[in-house]
């Protein structure tokens, strides 16, 4: 799958913001127990992550969504490891089961890439279980070099420099993701009247 590939169920990317947590806490809370254990490396409890998006979620993390008929379905997150202005963050993805193995997974890790080129990543670290084959088959259609650690794979993908070009990507992914979000909320306004 490509950025040029159409998304299952006409679905879409976009940069999420932070009146948007509610959306977030809802779809990690819609997983399935697998998926929720191979997210957050263990079996996690609802309170667990309520409190996990209430106090951590938009502390320097930028997180990707993928929506369906404006419901989140998936999501990408980014976090900067050791401060605002390092050269190395860490990646986390989930998705929700009837959208894996549709390309969701590279949509979401290609946006992330994009991201984290542009603020001068030059190591993005993802560490899944090793039993998670999925997220190892991801990392290494993007050339990450993986390494097991007591029983987990971690996953190092090296960002290339920002360039003109990545930016207005990002800038152009982003004000299209902004213009889907305004239209969506007007959509469902107009639709509770």
């Amino acid at each position: 799958m490509t950025a040029l590939d159409p998304l299952p169920g006409g679905g879409l990317i976009r940069k999420m913001w932070i009146g948007e947590a509610y959306k977030y806490r809802d779809h990690l809370l819609r997983l399935d127990p697998e998926s929720r254990h191979r997210r957050f490396g263990g079996g996690v409890s609802d309170a667990y992550i309520r409190n996990y998006v209430d106090t951590s979620m938009w502390l320097d993390a930028i997180v990707h969504g993928f929506f369906v008929d404006g419901k989140l379905r998936g999501a990408a997150e980014l976090r900067p490891i050791g401060g605002r202005f390092t050269k190395k963050a860490e990646a986390a993805f989930s998705v929700e089961n009837e959208w894996q193995g549709h390309g969701v997974g590279s949509a979401l890790l290609e946006r992330t890439l994009l991201t984290a080129r542009n603020r001068g990543i030059a190591h993005l670290h993802m560490a899944c279980l090793a039993n998670n084959r999925r997220m190892q088959q991801l990392a290494q259609k993007f050339d990450a070099d993986l390494s097991f650690d007591f029983g987990n794979v971690v996953a190092e993908v090296e960002a290339p420099h920002p360039t003109p070009l990545s930016v207005v990507r990002e800038l152009v992914s982003d004000g299209q993701g902004f213009a889907t979000a305004i239209l969506d909320a007007q959509s469902r306004l107009f639709k509770a009247t």
